[in-house]
């Protein structure tokens, strides 16, 4: 296996640039993920192209040289480059970005529908949801944190590849065209809306989960374009909830039937 000694060596520096630029990540079709128990979960969902590990970490996984791709042994120094956050685990990998389209939402199907929802956390966390209750896909508008920036990835503990998702650019004109598949589409909403008890799980044509960002929540349009609105009742002691919280309560109510 290749060592890789120096930090300003061409792969490294290719790497640490899609960890950094989401336009890179866009142009490129690649994603760079780090962590001994991620990257082989996003094996499942995702071609690995480039695998990096330290000699530490190879030694603690050695599973990890059955893994797809090209292999590189890294020194300390150099995988200190390429991680996101200080502490690290030594295994580094470049992804391949699984391209996913609204045309793949069928009818009676379950979505989340995320409008501006920026933070990295909130969004890893509405993935991992998503995948736990049995989602079909996710829709992301203009404006939501990247899936595949590295905080999202740690969030969503590899669920980003294992639940389809769709960037939709605006919001309205994606509500419209699940609509049209007879997909209902509800709208998380604390004013003039109905108890989320009211909104029974089952709906024949399939069922859309619309959450706004965490400081203005969805725009008039998005709630204009869907089919209903809901609300998750709770006391006065708050004003609301974190867009990863709300939303994976909502997720869980309309989960797959047989969970």
């Amino acid at each position: 296996m290749e060592k890789i000694t120096s930090r300003e060596n061409a792969k490294i520096k290719y790497a640490c640039r899609l960890a950094s630029s989401g336009a890179f990540r866009r142009s490129e079709g690649k994603f760079l993920a780090e962590g001994r128990k991620l990257c082989p979960e996003l094996c499942r969902g995702a071609a690995l192209e480039t695998l990096f590990c330290t000699e530490a970490a190879l030694e603690k996984c050695p599973e990890l040289a059955g893994l797809p791709g090209e292999h590189y042994l890294v020194e300390d120094h150099v995988a200190d480059k390429l991680a996101d956050v200080g502490t690290h685990q030594g295994v580094f990998g470049i992804f391949r970005t699984p391209v996913h389209t609204l045309d793949e939402a069928k009818t009676g199907g379950r979505y989340l529908a995320l409008e501006r929802v920026q933070d990295p956390g909130n969004v890893g966390t509405l993935l991992r949801s998503a995948a736990a209750f049995g989602f079909d896909g996710v829709l992301l508008s203009d404006g939501c944190a990247s899936v595949f920036a590295p905080k999202t990835l740690r969030a969503s503990m590899g669920a980003a590849v294992r639940v389809p998702v769709m960037e939709v650019g605006a919001m309205p004109a994606a509500i419209a065209a699940l609509r049209a598949k007879n997909i209902t589409c509800l709208a998380a909403a604390l004013y003039q809306s109905q108890p989320l008890s009211a909104a029974r799980p089952g709906y024949p044509g399939g069922v859309c989960v619309v959450i706004g960002s965490e400081g203005q929540g969805l725009t008039e349009e998005t709630i204009a374009a869907c089919s209903g609105t809901v609300r998750i009742p709770m006391t006065d002691r708050v004003e609301s909830l974190n867009a990863g919280i709300a939303g994976s309560i909502l997720l869980w109510h309309f989960r797959e039937e047989s969970l």
